[in-house]
């Protein structure tokens, strides 16, 4: 009997954080380019990627950052400027590497149809509104979401 594929990816964004923002975009739009249905579920603090205005201001933060390149111990880490040159280093090592911009991959996802939803009950939590967010957003639930990925769907989480 032939093995069944996955033609779908369920992608989880849960933090809002710039390297963490990168993974669910990279594959939801290396997916649909592979004619694959893809979704990304926006919840917690993963919703400050789609807030008017953010995407191009998510930061990374050094503190208790152990898998960063350039080792920097927390003590520093936490002394003022630093969050905003860990960001500029990852800005820079993407832009070297021939990696789009955030904004970018966001536009790529919306062009290919990847399913943004942001979360329904995160929304209400933290007061976000509708209006709050960019353009072109489903707003769903755990049920919008747990369907989409219930048929046949790689599910991953950042």
């Amino acid at each position: 009997m032939p093995e069944e594929t996955a033609k779908r990816i369920a992608i989880i964004a849960g933090h809002g954080t710039l390297d963490a923002a990168y993974p669910p975009f990279i594959l939801a739009t290396a997916a649909a380019a592979m004619d694959m249905e893809a979704a990304i579920f926006f919840t917690f603090y993963g919703l400050e990627i789609l807030k008017k205005g953010k995407i191009d201001k998510l930061r990374v933060s050094p503190v208790a950052n152990p898998a960063m390149p350039v080792k920097i111990p927390n003590i520093i880490a936490m002394l003022p400027g630093m969050t905003a040159a860990a960001t500029m280093m990852m800005n820079s090592w993407m832009k070297k590497a021939n990696v789009p911009r955030l904004r970018e991959l966001l536009e790529t996802a919306k062009e290919l149809g990847v399913r943004l939803i942001a979360c329904q009950m995160t929304m209400d939590v933290m007061g976000i509104k509708k209006e709050d967010l960019i353009d072109g957003i489903e707003i769903g639930g755990a049920a919008t979401f747990l369907e989409f990925a219930s048929k046949n769907a790689i599910t991953l989480t950042f």
